[in-house]
C-alpha cells in the first residue's frame, strides 16, 4: 500500500467516525436527537456529572468498619498509561467521601440545580486535589462517549447568489430559502459567530414553546427528577439573545429561518484546554467578565441586520468551566471579597456582569485545609456562607494497606534502582500509626467496648482498621465484643474534632522521605526498608512538623517509638517469608491440622463420633490432637476455648453469609500462633539455613569449602525461593537476612 493510499484510508476512517459521532448537526437534526433521548439532551452540569458516575458504575467494598460503595470512576481504569494502567491516577480509599459527593449530586438533581458549593476540607496531602483530578479525567472520557455527548451552537451566514449577500432577501445556492446552513462547505460561509459560553441549544426556543416541547418529550418517561432549572427557566446570554432577536426582526418573526443559521456542534470536555473543567487557584481576580466582540474585524461580514448591534460575550473561568466542574483550589486562601460573589451565584444560579446576567451551569468544588476552615468559622460572615456550603471531610487514610498502594503505584516506580520488598509497607504503616488517636471510653454506650477500645495499642488499632484483626491477647467475651463493635470503633472520631486522620504524616512527606532514602543508596544499589526507617528517624528528630510535637498519650503520638515497632513488624514479615522459603512444612498442613481440630471439637461438644476413612470405623474425637493443639496455643481453659471457637464460627456465619467458614480463615490469629509454635521448635534448623544462604550469597572460597553438598543444595533452594516467591535480589536478601539472624536468632560466627 502506498503512502497516499494509506493516508486515504486513514482519512476515510476519521471521516466515518466524525459522521457517526454526529459532530455537526442542524437544529432540526438536534431536535430529532433530543426526541430520541430527551433526558440525555436536557441535562445541566449537576445531572451530567451524576450520570458520569452512573456510567462508570460502582461496587461494594467490605472493610472492618462495614460495607460501603466505591465508584469505579475513581479507579480510573480508562486511563491508559503507555498501554498499561499502573494505578498512578486512581484515588485510593475515601469511599465515604465518594458516597457523600454522589449524594450531593443526587440532591442537586432533585432540586433542579447545583445550589451548594461542595467544600472538601482536610489536612494538606489528603487527596483533595486527586479527588478533583479523577472527576475531571472521568468527565473528559465520558464526554467522548455516546452517552456523554454535549452540544453547543454557533451562528453561520452563507453567501448568496452574487457571492456578496448572505441569504437575506435572496435564495442561497442550495436553493433552500428556509433550509439549514449547518452543513454548508466552509468556502460558502462568509461569517460564523461562535460562543465562548457553551449554551444549551434548547435555549434558542422561546420559553413557552420550549416548555411545551419538554412536556411532550418527557411524557411517559420514568425519570425521578424534573427538568433542570437551567432548561426550564433559562434564557440565552447577551450575545446570542441579541442575534436571535435581530434575525427574528429581519425575518418578520419566522423562527424557522432564524434557526436555519444555527450549526449545532458536539464538543468534548478538556481540562488541558479549559473546556468544561477548570481549576482556579487562590489568586485575587474576578472569575468572569465581558468583552466586546463587534470590534473584531473578522466579523465585518455580518449582515446589516446585525452590524448595528453592540455585542458582548462573557469570558473567564466561570465561562470555561460551564457544563462541567469548577475547582476552587485552596479557596479560603483567597480574600473573602475576592469570592463573595459566590454567595449570590450559589443562591440564584447567576452572576451579574456589566451588561448581562451569566447563568452558572457548573458544579462548584472547593478545597481547603483545616486551619483555614477553623479561622473562617470565626469570621462574622461565616453563617452567611455556611448555608451555601456542603462540607466534606477528607482525612488521611487509616488503613495501612491502602496507604501502601499509594506508594507502590506513585513512589516506587520513581526510584531509579531496585526496591527491596516491604519498603512501601514500612513507610505506610509508620505513617498510619502517626495518625491514630487513643479511644475514649466515654464515647461508647457499651462500657465494655469502650474499655477494650481504649486499651488498644496503636499497632493493634492499625491492624484492626486494616484487617479487622482482634488482638490475640483477647479471648472469650472480650474478643466477641470487640469484633462486634468494630464499626463503632472505626467511626468513633467521625464526628469529633480532632478526628483521626486530621494530623499525622502526610503522604507527600512520606513520598519525599522514601525518595531521600533512595538517594542515599547509590553504593548499595538497592533501596532497603532499613534505609527508609533510618530516614524516618531523621525526620522525627527534626521536629519540623506539628504531629511530631504532639504530647504522647498511652503509646499514641510517639513517632520515634513507632519506628521501632514498625521495624519489628517488618522482621515478622521477613521471618514468615524465610520460614516459607525453607519448605520445612507446607502452610496447608497447618490449616488442615487446625481445621481438623475444630471439626472434632464440634463433634465432641455434640457428643458425636467421626468416620475414619483409613479404618472404615467410627471413632471418638481425638483427645491427643486436642492436647497437642491446645498445648501449642498455650490455652489456659480448654473447655471455654473450645466453646468460644464454635460460637465464633456460628457468629461469623450469621454476620458474613457466603464467606469461607473454614476455621483457619475465621481465626487467622490462631493459625499464625500454631505456625509460630511449630517454627520455634525448629529454630536451630532455620538459623542454620539462614547462615548457609548468607554464605552462598557471599560465595567466597572458604564459604564453599565450609558447606556440605546437601547443605549447599538446601541453601540454594531457599535463596531461589526468596528471589522467585518474594522478589529478594541478592544484595537486599543479604542485608535483610543478616539483620534477621542478628535480632531474632542467636548470634552466628558469620556476623562476627
Amino acid at each position: 500500500m502506498s503512502a497516499r493510499q494509506g493516508l486515504g484510508e486513514l482519512s476515510n476512517k476519521v471521516r466515518q467516525r466524525f459522521l457517526a459521532e454526529k459532530h455537526v448537526l442542524s437544529f432540526e437534526e438536534y431536535l430529532h436527537e433530543f426526541g430520541q433521548q430527551p433526558e440525555r439532551h436536557s441535562r445541566d452540569a449537576a445531572r451530567y456529572l451524576r450520570d458520569c458516575f452512573d456510567y462508570f458504575g460502582s461496587y461494594e467494598v467490605t472493610r472492618p468498619g462495614g460495607r460501603s460503595t466505591r465508584y469505579r470512576l475513581f479507579d480510573q481504569e480508562f486511563v491508559d498509561a503507555e498501554g498499561e494502567e499502573n494505578g498512578r491516577f486512581r484515588l485510593v480509599g475515601q469511599e465515604p467521601l465518594q458516597g457523600a459527593f454522589y449524594s450531593a449530586l443526587r440532591n442537586f438533581s432533585r432540586e433542579g440545580r447545583a445550589n451548594r458549593l461542595l467544600l472538601l476540607h482536610g489536612p494538606n496531602g489528603s487527596a483533595k486535589s486527586t479527588f478533583a483530578a479523577c472527576l475531571m479525567r472521568a468527565l473528559e472520557h465520558y464526554s467522548n462517549t455516546d452517552e456523554g455527548a454535549l452540544y453547543r451552537f454557533s451562528w453561520v451566514f452563507p453567501t448568496g447568489h452574487d457571492d456578496k449577500s448572505i441569504g437575506f432577501g435572496a435564495r442561497s445556492r442550495s436553493g433552500q430559502a428556509h433550509g439549514s446552513y449547518a452543513h454548508l462547505e466552509a468556502e460558502r460561509i462568509v461569517a460564523k459567530l461562535a460562543s465562548t459560553l457553551p449554551e444549551h441549544p434548547l435555549l434558542l426556543l422561546p420559553i413557552e414553546e420550549r416548555r411545551l416541547l419538554l412536556r411532550e418529550a418527557m411524557a411517559g418517561k420514568t425519570q425521578d427528577d424534573g427538568v433542570p432549572a437551567l432548561i426550564w427557566y433559562g434564557q440565552l446570554a447577551h450575545k446570542n439573545a441579541e442575534v436571535r432577536d435581530a434575525l427574528l426582526r429581519a425575518y418578520g418573526g419566522d423562527l424557522s429561518r432564524v434557526l436555519a443559521h444555527i450549526q449545532v456542534e458536539r464538543f468534548v470536555i478538556s481540562a488541558r484546554y479549559r473546556r468544561g473543567c477548570v481549576t482556579i487557584g487562590p489568586q485575587m481576580t474576578v472569575d468572569a467578565n465581558e468583552r466586546q466582540i463587534t470590534a473584531d474585524r473578522t466579523l465585518a461580514n455580518l449582515p446589516a441586520a446585525l452590524s448595528a448591534l453592540t455585542l458582548f460575550e462573557p469570558h473567564g473561568e466561570l465561562v470555561d468551566g460551564a457544563t462541567g466542574l469548577i475547582e476552587y483550589s485552596d479557596l479560603l486562601k483567597r480574600p473573602l471579597d475576592a469570592w463573595k460573589y459566590l454567595l449570590l451565584a450559589i443562591e440564584s444560579g447567576e452572576v451579574a456582569l456589566n451588561f448581562s446576567i451569566l447563568p452558572v451551569n457548573s458544579v462548584l468544588l472547593g478545597s481547603t485545609n483545616e486551619s483555614h476552615l477553623n479561622a473562617f468559622r470565626q469570621h462574622p460572615e461565616y453563617d452567611s456562607f455556611r448555608a451555601r456550603l456542603t462540607l466534606m471531610r477528607v482525612g488521611y487514610l487509616l488503613d495501612y494497606q491502602d496507604e501502601q498502594r499509594i506508594y507502590d503505584a506513585q513512589v516506587a516506580p520513581q526510584v531509579r534502582r531496585a526496591v527491596a520488598p516491604h519498603v512501601c509497607f514500612v513507610a505506610a504503616l509508620w505513617a498510619v500509626l502517626t495518625r491514630l488517636r487513643r479511644s475514649d471510653p466515654s464515647h461508647y454506650t457499651d462500657p465494655q467496648l469502650g474499655r477494650l477500645a481504649a486499651d488498644l495499642t496503636p499497632m493493634e488499632k492499625a491492624r484492626l482498621y486494616a484487617e479487622g484483626r482482634v488482638p490475640l491477647r483477647l479471648t472469650g467475651e472480650d474478643a466477641k465484643v470487640l469484633k462486634a463493635g468494630l464499626p463503632e470503633v472505626c467511626a468513633e472520631f467521625q464526628h469529633r474534632a480532632p478526628y483521626e486522620g486530621m494530623f499525622g504524616a502526610s503522604p507527600r512527606e512520606v513520598r519525599t522521605l522514601i525518595l531521600d532514602a533512595a538517594a542515599k543508596t547509590v553504593s548499595a544499589g538497592c533501596l532497603s526498608p532499613l534505609t527508609v526507617l533510618d530516614q524516618i528517624e531523621i525526620l522525627c528528630e527534626s521536629g519540623d512538623y506539628e504531629f511530631l510535637k504532639l504530647e504522647p498519650d498511652g503509646g499514641y503520638h510517639d513517632p520515634l517509638g513507632f519506628v521501632r515497632q514498625v521495624r519489628e513488624e517488618w522482621l515478622d514479615r521477613v521471618e514468615d517469608e524465610v520460614r516459607a522459603a525453607t519448605g520445612l512444612v507446607d502452610d496447608t498442613q497447618h490449616e488442615e491440622l487446625f481445621d481438623r481440630y475444630v471439626t472434632q471439637i464440634s463433634l465432641l461438644l455434640k457428643g458425636e463420633r467421626y468416620y475414619d476413612a483409613h479404618t472404615g470405623q467410627y471413632k471418638e474425637p481425638d483427645q491427643n490432637l486436642f492436647n497437642r493443639i491446645e498445648d501449642l496455643l498455650e490455652v489456659p481453659d480448654p473447655e471455654e476455648f473450645r466453646t468460644n471457637l464454635i460460637n465464633g464460627i456460628a457468629a461469623h456465619a450469621i454476620d458474613n453469609p457466603g464467606d469461607d467458614l473454614r476455621p483457619s480463615k475465621v481465626f487467622p490469629d490462631y493459625l499464625r500462633a500454631l505456625k509460630e509454635a511449630y517454627y520455634i521448635e525448629h529454630r536451630d534448623q532455620i538459623a542454620t539455613l539462614i547462615t548457609d544462604v548468607l554464605r552462598i550469597i557471599d560465595d567466597t572460597e572458604d564459604d564453599r569449602a565450609a558447606l556440605e553438598p546437601a547443605a549447599r543444595a538446601a541453601a540454594d533452594t531457599v535463596r531461589k525461593r526468596l528471589k522467585e516467591d518474594f522478589s529478594y535480589c541478592d544484595p537486599c536478601a543479604r542485608a535483610t537476612l543478616a539483620v534477621l539472624l542478628k535480632e531474632r536468632y542467636e548470634a552466628h560466627p558469620i556476623l562476627r
